[in-house]
């Protein structure tokens, strides 16, 4: 099973998937967290300085590599699913689960659906004002996904407590306990 999770910037994602992981590990199955940004915050890490501190992440690097140059002017759609997908097939072989926290464009569910069965998650942090710059807020991978609608739930972050609740129901509900 993967489930895939998007929202917004700073909306819980990260944090849904850890209150995710916890449950599996509480009932026995080995859950996995993966990230398809990872491999272009190695690029900023490698090759442009960056500590790797959320605090300090260089959004609008990793903006422009990974759409603008990998994408558009490589014309490398697939190319961070690819190796997430890559990387899943090494690791089926030691987890149950995976939870991919970052999903940021339709095409990502739709590729990542073609290979394995998934369950789509939206999560939407509700009163919450963006740290992100104009810019950064307008750009396709904050973007591509206001008016996408296939989603199998959709979790409001009000609160952590509820936010836990919500990871642990779901869990239970899709593997039937």
């Amino acid at each position: 099973m993967v489930y895939l999770i998007s929202g917004k910037a700073r909306h819980g994602k990260d944090t849904f998937a850890g209150f995710m992981k916890d449950y599996y590990e509480s009932i026995g199955k080995k859950a996995c967290i993966m990230h398809i940004s990872n491999y272009i915050k190695h690029f900023a890490i490698d090759y442009f300085g960056w500590d790797g501190k959320e605090e300090t992440k260089p959004r609008t690097l990793l903006q422009e590599l990974g759409t603008d140059v990998i994408r558009v002017k490589m014309g490398k759609e697939l190319f961070f699913i690819n190796r997430l997908l890559e990387d899943m097939e090494v690791l089926e072989n030691f987890y149950d689960v995976f939870i991919v926290s970052d999903v940021r464009l339709p095409i990502e569910f739709e590729e990542i659906g073609k290979h394995h069965d998934t369950v789509n998650i939206h999560i939407n942090r509700i009163n919450y004002e963006s740290v992100l710059s104009t810019k950064e807020q307008k750009h396709i991978t904050e973007t591509a996904l206001d008016n996408y609608d296939d989603y199998d739930y959709r979790i409001t972050n009000d609160t952590l407590d509820k936010l836990k609740e919500d990871a642990e129901k779901l869990v239970k509900e899709v593997e039937k306990i």
